[in-house]
């Protein structure tokens, strides 16, 4: 469901004939102002459908790829043709013991994971910094790694910087799990002895 822009432009004498081969941009219903640019939707064969150019299977590949590919087909068509692709769609997922968690869009389509933490309002004081989980979609395979984020070398990690749909997954501490095991036991015993106190009065109320 990767949402495409793809901008051609070239050295044709007619602006016109660029125009045949880009979507038009969207604009707000009664406003003049342009609102967002159209896009290629990606479907689940991972196809988009280019105007006059046909189907193009897009999946697996990156942005430069895309673009080589589009760029070939209208070499014969146009002069000097350069393709611009990028996402409209780029966001990543930040899930865990962070304090706003949620999808967040990267219109820069550039984010590391530190900046991705800040986005979700950072790690929590529960959150284990050390065994940070990063599940990544590629050629349709998933892949799920751990991160440590006080090592020395986490700047040059290929994971450092977060690829389009990556989820980041913050674990919890053994401080939290021991918190949430007294929480429970205090609770049940908070239950047992409204139970013993309720007992109690109605068998007083008997006597």
């Amino acid at each position: 469901n990767d949402l495409l822009s793809i901008k051609v432009y070239s050295l044709s004498a007619k602006p016109e004939v660029d125009a045949m081969y880009n979507l038009p941009e969207q604009t707000v219903a009664g406003s003049s102002s342009t609102s967002s640019t159209a896009g290629f939707l990606v479907d689940n064969k991972g196809n988009i459908e280019y105007p006059r150019l046909g189907t193009i299977h897009v999946e697996g590949l990156k942005k430069n790829e895309v673009a080589q590919i589009v760029k070939a087909r209208l070499d014969s068509i146009l002069k000097s043709p350069t393709v611009l692709v990028r996402f409209l769609n780029y966001r990543i997922t930040v899930l865990g013991e962070v304090r706003n968690p949620g999808n967040f869009n990267v219109p820069t389509e550039k984010v590391t994971i530190f900046e991705a933490l800040g986005m979700a309002g950072d790690i929590t004081e529960f959150g284990n910094k050390s065994t940070v989980k990063i599940k990544r979609e590629s050629n349709g395979q998933v892949a799920v790694q751990t991160i440590d984020l006080t090592a020395k070398d986490i700047f040059i990690s290929p994971y450092y910087h977060l690829q389009q749909n990556d989820v980041l997954f913050v674990e919890q501490t053994g401080r939290r799990l021991r918190q949430q095991e007294q929480q429970n036991v205090a609770q049940q015993i908070g239950i047992a002895s409204s139970i013993i106190t309720a007992i109690a009065l109605i068998i007083n109320f008997i006597r």
